[in-house]
């Protein structure tokens, strides 16, 4: 499926999907958590710190402080690989695929808006 969008549109369900995160009370994701989470959301497992550092083309740190809000949020949790204690791994929780699910039923029903 293929969806097409002029710039502006693109740009107006930006800022609805924005503004309807912003005022309805959902947690404030930078756009950065917001890559880490749908990264770890919708790409295959497993996902380590150092993957996302380099898929998002970030240092270790930066993750770290990133997970740090999002674990706090319960949105994602981190645990040692227990196959190589050097790495850690980031897994989805309940309360994170209901975000991420409820994110995407934002984007639909915003979308729906956008005029012709």
């Amino acid at each position: 499926m293929s969806v097409v969008l002029r710039p502006s549109q693109a740009l107006r369900l930006w800022q609805l999907v924005s503004l309807a995160e912003v005022t309805g009370g959902a947690h404030d994701l930078s756009f950065r958590q917001a890559a880490i989470l749908l990264t770890v959301y919708l790409d295959p497992p497993p996902h380590t710190v150092r993957g996302l550092a380099s898929r998002l083309g970030v240092t270790k740190p930066v993750i770290t402080r990133a997970l740090d809000t999002m674990g706090a949020m319960k949105l994602v949790s981190r645990h040692r690989d227990e196959n190589d204690r050097r790495n850690v791994l980031v897994r989805r929780t309940v309360e994170g695929a209901l975000y991420v699910e409820r994110f995407g039923d934002v984007i639909i029903a915003r979308a729906a808006e956008l005029p012709a």
